[in-house]
């Protein structure tokens, strides 16, 4: 009979709960959710990806590249669909005018919350059912899930 190493030990400890299960499945369901809203807003993967990046801030298309995975022809590419869409726009950088950013426009923030937004409502109405202390927990157990997260990657 082999020994066991501490990670097969700990494995035949293991317990599922149901907030590890609840846990698991929201991971799953959050990485379909950028596949939906592409297809629903007529965009292709690294369209969508591009998106979400801009959202959150400019980029310089570099920089968007280096993100997306992809070549600086291909991110052009990328950015250049989006700017037709007219979701997007590049402006000189305030800092250095020499170089370009990507800004996401009203009209690409606006339609990109539209398809989000019924998920959001959701979430927001489900926020505001907590008390403060009950988003305490939730919020301290997030927050541990997204470190063992960090953690792997």
């Amino acid at each position: 009979m082999s020994e066991s190493t501490p990670s097969t030990a700990w494995a035949a400890t293991w317990r599922q709960t149901g907030s590890l299960l609840a846990l698991r499945e929201l991971t799953v369901l959050s990485r379909l959710v950028a596949p939906v809203v592409a297809r629903r807003a007529g965009l292709g993967h690294h369209e969508m990806v591009a998106m979400e990046h801009l959202m959150e801030q400019p980029l310089g298309p570099s920089e968007l590249a280096h993100r997306l995975g992809v070549t600086s022809a291909a991110a052009s590419g990328i950015i250049d669909r989006l700017v037709a869409r007219g979701y997007v726009e590049r402006r000189a950088d305030e800092r250095d005018r020499r170089r370009t950013q990507v800004h996401v426009t009203d009209l690409g923030r606006r339609d990109m919350l539209a398809h989000l937004m019924p998920m959001l409502t959701s979430l927001a109405e489900l926020d505001r059912s907590l008390s403060d202390e009950e988003r305490e927990v939730v919020t301290a157990y997030l927050e541990g899930a997204n470190q063992a997260l960090r953690r792997l990657l």
